[in-house]
């Protein structure tokens, strides 16, 4: 569409109107409480979560190994922080080792220049 002197107050009405279309969209996904991605699980929650037995989350949890909040006698969990705490202890595959260890050594080689 081109735009002349003559037809700018539609354009500008017509962009107006896609404007409020988008913020009308974002505040209606900023006010889903299902677009929450972070929940608090309880424990057993948690178990089904990280397939991991009640009392052996206990034990993590008494040694301090899994990341929990305590309000009174009880326990939560939070799903994107035990997803952190899973992912934290992600084994690296060869090629990312080996991709590493290149550029190391690049670095090493320039230090040493």
């Amino acid at each position: 569409m081109e735009i002349t002197f003559e037809k700018l107050p539609q354009a500008v009405n017509q962009l107006f109107d896609k404007l409020e279309n988008i913020e009308r969209l974002l505040l209606s996904k900023s006010n889903d409480p299902q677009n929450e991605t972070d929940k608090l699980l309880t424990i057993k929650q948690a178990s089904e979560i990280i397939h991991l037995s009640v009392p052996t989350i206990y034990g993590l949890v008494q040694r301090a190994e899994v990341p929990v909040c305590k309000r009174g006698k009880r326990l939560y969990f939070s799903k994107k922080e035990l997803t952190a705490w899973i992912m934290a202890g992600r084994k690296k595959t060869v090629s990312e080792i080996e991709a590493e260890a290149g550029s190391y050594m690049m670095v090493q080689k320039r230090r040493a220049k």
